[in-house]
């Protein structure tokens, strides 16, 4: 019995992700479609939930973009292989034609998408290509994300602003997310998924379901055993753990 292929679809107009799940399960019914995400914070959330092997990825969406999605999941130890689902006239179609990655236009016709099914086909005999410097140069021609403002943080009667370059950590802990900065500690409302579609994913790096760094207060990453890692941080005594699915932004040379 053949082992259905995890699949993942993002766009946040409920028609055209309709219609691609639709034309998907009509044309390659073993396909499995573990999640229709509505928009990029969800298509991560649910990638890590589900760690499907293909992720049909729209790139125009709220919050992240589906670029900024694919170079996440690319960091992580086992990246999918990646279809962009785009506009006619998207300026990254010229970057596509490269063969590097593929993509299907809105809205999807059948006979390209069977074409892409085809080469998926072929590329899951082997792992997913490393298209970490392609996405960077496509970051641009995708819908920027927003930058991160001051964290407003309430300890007592003061509001605190925290400067996000200042923050070491942050942290799920309940209802409310750690933060952990230079001079101290607070709990804000803002959930951790919120939170990562409005920081710097350069400088803030997903090392668990739960814990978002700043990779510039990392010292080291320490193998415990083959499937534990922790994060050695400067200056502080605290370890922070490494999910398997993020050990791979810890490569080494």
């Amino acid at each position: 019995m053949t082992t259905p292929i995890r699949t993942l679809i993002a766009d946040d107009e409920e028609g055209p992700r309709e219609q691609l799940r639709a034309a998907l399960q009509r044309l390659w019914p073993e396909l499995d479609i573990v999640a229709a995400s509505r928009h990029g914070v969800d298509a991560w959330d649910d990638f890590l939930a589900h760690e499907p092997q293909i992720c049909f990825l729209d790139i125009n969406m709220p919050g992240l973009t589906g670029i900024e999605v694919a170079r996440r999941m690319g960091a992580t130890a086992r990246p999918p292989h990646v279809v962009f689902v785009t506009a006619y006239g998207d300026h990254a179609l010229a970057a596509f034609d490269t063969g590097a990655v593929d993509y299907v236009m809105k809205p999807v016709e059948d006979a390209r998408l069977s074409q892409a099914i085809e080469r998926l086909k072929a590329r899951l005999q082997q792992p997913a290509p490393d298209l970490q410097a392609l996405l960077k140069q496509l970051l641009p021609m995708a819908a920027a994300t927003p930058k991160a403002r001051l964290i407003q943080a309430s300890l007592g009667r003061e509001v605190k602003m925290i400067d996000p370059q200042d923050v070491v950590y942050f942290e799920s802990d309940n209802r409310y997310t750690r933060v952990v900065y230079t001079g101290g500690e607070a709990l804000i409302r803002t959930p951790l998924k919120e939170l990562l579609a409005s920081l710097d994913a350069e400088l803030f790096w997903q090392v668990h379901r739960s814990v978002l760094v700043n990779s510039r207060c990392i010292a080291s990453a320490v193998r415990i055993d083959e499937n534990t890692m922790q994060l050695t941080l400067k200056g502080r005594e605290e370890k922070l753990p490494v999910s398997r699915q993020f050990q791979g932004l810890f490569k080494g040379q």
